[in-house]
């Protein structure tokens, strides 16, 4: 069963904020008005409610994948399956493993920008297991383990202080025990395609990140030609820095 963890800690951290956000208004000429969003490895697609509630409060047609996490070309194919229903120029946004969907999905015509959140930003012929293991070491990764089945987890013990320092200890321990497993297999898929190397990109680094070294998130940006904003959060920032994140994927809708 999918859980529903995320956005009740969004509910905590980002409620206020988002209640004081006007109701939809028109959004600028030219901008994209459909933004897609990617949720990364052990978690579901409501670790993007409080980014979607803040988008969909400006205007924005948003849309939360739900990846299987059982390959890099199942989590592919739900996200070209949710490119697919929208009309016009969309956003495509990852978060952690999600920049790995992304960055395969993202050659669609229909999306006119790329936003990754505190994610991995392959290279053709690159995956995640690649990126990880070139990378600096993170109290995180270094707690990613396969079960008996050889799907991957973080030990429950690591993951408040490594995923979500910054969120209330009794969501991060709930999150922590209802994780969803990501399958071994794509963990090392390369992708065969960068769509960052033909759309404009964004990238949100999150500084005080344990899963994903902000130095390699850096490091991505900083390949990709990205365009940069800081957050002070944890891999979790999505959540805490939902307003900030927003804002990013506002800008990206304006992209040229």
């Amino acid at each position: 069963m999918r859980n529903i963890l995320f956005s009740t800690a969004a509910v905590l951290m980002a409620g206020a904020a988002s209640a004081a956000l006007a109701q939809s208004a028109d959004l600028p000429k030219g901008a994209a008005h459909n933004i897609v969003l990617v949720h990364g490895a052990f978690v579901d697609q409501t670790s993007w409610q409080p980014v979607a509630d803040f988008l969909t409060k400006k205007g924005y047609n948003v849309t939360l994948v739900e990846n299987p996490l059982t390959s890099l070309a199942a989590d592919v194919d739900a996200t070209r399956q949710a490119l697919a229903k929208q009309n016009g120029k969309t956003v495509l946004v990852g978060h952690s493993w999600g920049g790995v969907v992304i960055t395969e999905a993202g050659n669609d015509p229909k999306v006119s920008a790329l936003v990754y959140v505190s994610a991995f930003a392959p290279d053709v012929g690159q995956s995640l297991a690649a990126l990880a293991r070139s990378g600096p070491a993170t109290e995180g990764a270094a707690a990613i383990h396969p079960d008996a089945k050889g799907n991957l987890n973080i030990d429950p013990k690591v993951f408040p202080s490594a995923v979500a320092a910054d969120l209330p200890l009794q969501f991060a321990e709930s999150l922590a025990s209802h994780q969803l497993p990501l399958n071994h297999t794509a963990f090392e898929a390369p992708v065969d395609t960068a769509a960052w190397r033909d759309k404009p990109t964004f990238y949100v680094i999150s500084t005080k990140d344990k899963v994903i070294a902000p130095e390699a998130q850096k490091f991505f940006a900083s390949r990709m030609k990205a365009q940069t904003t800081e957050v002070a959060g944890s891999h979790a920032s999505l959540v805490v820095h939902a307003k900030e994140v927003a804002e990013v994927i506002e800008k990206a809708a304006l992209a040229e």
